[in-house]
């Protein structure tokens, strides 16, 4: 699972790296151009995702915060996948 603040309708989409809620709990930062409507911001977060880790974007799921900038995503995949995607986060704390 990775939490992802997302702002729709930005200037440009990108992954602006990890922040930190009220309570420390860590989460992913991340832009798309796309209006909320339609879920059409939604959709452009799972894009972008999937492009950033190299992982089909079938592997990702929102499965919470479907209407809410605060999102939950559930990534699927086996062992070698997560160690890629924690590799990949890892990244953004150098």
């Amino acid at each position: 699972m990775i939490a992802v603040r997302l702002q729709p309708k930005a200037s440009r989409a990108g992954i602006d790296g990890i922040g930190l809620d009220a309570e420390g709990r860590g989460f992913l930062r991340v832009r798309v151009t796309e209006p909320p409507e339609g879920g059409k911001a939604n959709r452009a977060l799972v894009k972008l995702l999937a492009k950033a880790t190299h992982l089909p974007p079938r592997d990702l799921a929102i499965v919470s915060g479907q209407k809410d900038r605060n999102k939950i995503i559930a990534v699927d995949g086996d062992r070698t996948t997560i160690n890629h995607l924690k590799s990949w986060l890892g990244a953004f704390h150098e």
